[in-house]
C-alpha cells in the first residue's frame, strides 16, 4: 500500500497552514489503498542538533518519513522563509536525510498578499540539497486569514482547487515516475552513492 506523509510546519492553534493541509489530505483520502500519515511535529520531542538533552522522537520521525513513498511539507512564511519548526523537522531527518530519493510537494501559507514565495523558494532549495525530488507547481496561499473560515473551510474556490491539484499531482507522479539516486549533498561532499 503506498504511503504519503504530510508534515505541518505550524504550531499555532487553528492555523491556516493546517487548514490548507487538511484539504490536501481530504483529496488524498479519495485514493483507494493509499495510506496517509499526518505528522504534527509540535506534538513530538525534537531537538536542535547539538542541543539534545534526553530522549526524543527523532528515530520515530525518520522511520515514518523513510517508509513514505511521497511527502508533503506545509509551512507558513515567517520573516521571508519557512518556519523554524519545519527547519527542526528537516534537521532531525538525519544524514543521509530520510527525504533522500523522496518526491516532495510543497505548500506555503502567508498572511500577506504576495503569498509564501520566499518560504517555498528556501524550502525547495534545502529539500533538493538533501536529495529529495521537489515536484513543480508548489502551492502558495496569500492572505491566508481570508482564505479559510472559522471551521477551516476554504472560502476561495481557486485556492481549494490548487490544494486538491497538489495532492493529485503527487499521486500521478508516484504512479508514473521513479526518483533519481544522485543528489546535491553527496555531490558537494565529493562522496559517491554506491
Amino acid at each position: 500500500m503506498p504511503t504519503i506523509v504530510t508534515i505541518c510546519g505550524s504550531a499555532r492553534r487553528d492555523n491556516p497552514t493546517a487548514m490548507a493541509l487538511a484539504i490536501v489530505q481530504d483529496e488524498l483520502a479519495k485514493v483507494d489503498g493509499l495510506q496517509i500519515i499526518g505528522v504534527e511535529p509540535d506534538q513530538m520531542v525534537l531537538f536542535i542538533p547539538g542541543m539534545e538533552t534526553g530522549p526524543s522522537d527523532q528515530d520515530k520521525l525518520q522511520e515514518i518519513v523513510s517508509s513514505a513513498d511521497g511527502v508533503i511539507l506545509a509551512t507558513p512564511e515567517y520573516h521571508g522563509s519557512y518556519s523554524s519548526l519545519m527547519k527542526v523537522v528537516i534537521d532531525n531527518l538525519g544524514y543521509p536525510s530520510a527525504l533522500k530519493g523522496k518526491p516532495v510537494s510543497l505548500l506555503g501559507v502567508a498572511g500577506g498578499r504576495y503569498g509564501a514565495i520566499k518560504s517555498l523558494e528556501h524550502l525547495r532549495s534545502v529539500c533538493a540539497h538533501v536529495g529529495s525530488l521537489v515536484l513543480p507547481d508548489s502551492v502558495s496561499i496569500s492572505q491566508a486569514g481570508r482564505a479559510f473560515d472559522d471551521n477551516g473551510n476554504c472560502t476561495n474556490p481557486r485556492v481549494e482547487t490548487s490544494l486538491r491539484k497538489l495532492a493529485q499531482r503527487l499521486i500521478l507522479y508516484l504512479k508514473e515516475t521513479k526518483c533519481p539516486d544522485l543528489y546535491m549533498e553527496v555531490m558537494s561532499r565529493g562522496e559517491t552513492d554506491d
